[in-house]
């Protein structure tokens, strides 16, 4: 138990070294970690009560996503309906009280009708109901309800595509660490450490970015689309930046292209008056519909909507191949690269809104670092004084032990990437509270065996020997604990699981294996008779 072989030393202390190692970058400024090589730049991530931050909670209405999915199944209605030889005829479909319904023109032809449209409904998730319930009313008017289990199916699959394209935005931002989770059924919690200034953060996650090119509609009546009325097949859209004058435009509802075929999007420069604009690229299908597009329109305007509302409506003055173009409309540097990080991300299924806001100024995480570390060093401080009084020179060794371990959780976090907040502080001081448990167990056998009449060297071998066995098992129930937090809580439970666990994988090497290595050196060197414990 006393006899380490060399390899055994280095494998000891090797990974004590590392880990200390790993943890200096945390104790060194900015700007100095900046200029050091990518390997050690291994830094403890600090949380939002620690470093400050925006805290936002979204809230997905789920009326759009209701009226989307009524919107999506009329265009499947109207496909479906049209397609093959046998088209069947039918009247204008109304989406009154969240419901389509339209009349079949030839009676014979409903049940034909409803047999098309059945296969466009799905199930709704495990419930074992439709997402639709299509019906016949007076013999010719077909009825397709949306049902409440299909509803919650497509909230519950638009939040999960909505936390992802969250997800995606801000990592594009370059923030470290940022907190993104589902709250309920249509809520979203994002907690973003070291961003003081919220708008931006706002403005790029309220941004839907569902982008569509539409042609504009020549023919229209320029005075009724200044009153929001439109030909058939066309609508009324918001132009704001639109030089012809009026705030609006009329635009056909046919999307050429959606923002769904891009596969880039970056900020750029005009090279005619060298303003801020952004260049997208389409793939191959999307490039090729957008080159047969515009080659089919040459000299017509066509207009770049984003979320309903029209940035510029260009003309356009010859075939746009190559599945390259620009969107121009009036950017700032600062907008534009908001705009193409939406658009690389993708579009938002549901618009969502800010239904809670907080900043948490750097000035209360400082305050936050600087009571966890008092807290610490009275931890260590009064550890260090009861060690020491009742152990002696064992009691030295576990000192040493400690620090060690404090030094190696900070640099095991440091190379997980792990970010530490005001209840990883927490676990920090328990974990430094009983880091030492080990060692007392081991002393106090020794002791035992001492009085029972072994010599040092038995004593100390059958002290590590047999309460190694206790200390083994007293920390796996430990970790089933903390293991079970990481798992199943969130935020600070997760971040002070995530320090006790690392503190007892720590804490029980550097008590056992390290101190040993320390003791069986003293014994070697000294030849000890007797020990003080």
């Amino acid at each position: 138990m006393l006899n380490f072989p060399r390899w055994a030393v280095a494998g000891i202390l090797l990974p004590l070294l590392i880990g200390i190692f790993c943890a200096v970058p945390s104790f060194l400024p900015d700007r100095v970690v900046e200029q050091m090589p990518k390997f050690m730049q291994t830094r403890v991530n600090l949380g939002l009560d620690l470093s400050g931050g925006s805290h936002l909670l979204l809230e997905a209405s789920t009326q759009d996503v209701a009226k989307q999915r009524i919107a999506n199944m009329e265009e499947q209605v109207r496909t479906e309906l049209r397609r093959g030889d046998t088209k069947i005829a039918i009247g204008d479909i109304s989406s009154r009280d969240g419901k389509l319904s339209f009349m079949v023109r030839n009676p014979s032809e409903v049940d034909a009708a409803v047999e098309r449209i059945r296969p466009l409904t799905q199930g709704a998730g495990l419930t074992g109901q439709r997402d639709f319930n299509v019906e016949v009313m007076n013999s010719s008017t077909i009825v397709i309800t949306p049902t409440q289990a299909g509803i919650d199916n497509a909230v519950k699959g638009a939040m999960e595509v909505a936390t992802e394209v969250i997800r995606k935005r801000i990592d594009e931002m370059g923030t470290r660490e940022p907190t993104i989770q589902q709250q309920g059924a249509n809520r979203i919690v994002v907690q973003v450490p070291g961003l003081q200034n919220p708008k931006a953060l706002k403005d790029l996650l309220g941004q839907t970015a569902k982008l569509e090119f539409k042609l504009v509609d020549v023919n229209a009546n320029p005075a009724e689309v200044a009153q929001g009325r439109a030909p058939v097949g066309s609508e009324v859209l918001p132009y704001p930046t639109n030089p012809a004058g009026p705030p609006v435009i009329a635009v056909y509802r046919q999307v050429m292209v959606s923002g769904e075929d891009l596969t880039d999007a970056q900020q750029g420069y005009n090279q005619q008056g060298n303003e801020p604009i952004v260049n997208i690229r389409f793939n191959g299908a999307g490039g090729r519909k957008f080159g047969q597009v515009t080659s089919q329109n040459v000299n017509r305007p066509f207009a770049i909507i984003l979320d309903g509302k029209v940035l510029s409506a260009p003309n356009i003055n010859e075939p746009i191949l190559g599945g390259s173009a620009q969107i121009s409309g009036s950017f700032t540097v600062e907008s534009a690269n908001q705009l193409a990080i939406a658009l690389r991300s993708g579009k938002l299924p549901v618009a969502l809104t800010v239904v809670e806001e907080r900043t948490v100024g750097p000035q209360l995480g400082a305050d936050s670092i600087r009571a966890g570390l008092t807290a610490s060093i009275i931890a260590v401080a009064a550890v260090a004084a009861f060690m020491f009084l009742s152990y002696g020179r064992f009691g030295i060794y576990a000192n040493l032990a400690v620090a060690i371990n404090v030094l190696v959780i900070l640099g095991v976090m440091g190379i997980l990437g792990a970010t530490l907040t005001l209840p990883g502080i927490a676990g920090f001081v328990l974990t430094i509270g009983t880091a030492v448990d080990a060692n007392v167990l081991i002393y106090e056998r020794i002791r035992e065996e001492r009085r029972r009449g072994r010599n040092v060297v038995q004593s100390i071998e059958h002290g590590y020997k047999e309460a190694s066995r206790t200390i083994f098992e007293a920390n796996v129930t430990h970790a089933i604990a903390g293991g079970i937090m990481l798992a199943l809580g969130s935020g600070p439970v997760k971040g002070f699981a995530i320090v006790l666990l690392i503190g007892i994988a720590t804490s029980v090497f550097t008590a056992v294996t390290f101190t040993r290595l320390l003791v069986s050196y003293w014994v070697r060197a000294k030849r000890p008779t007797e020990i003080h414990i």
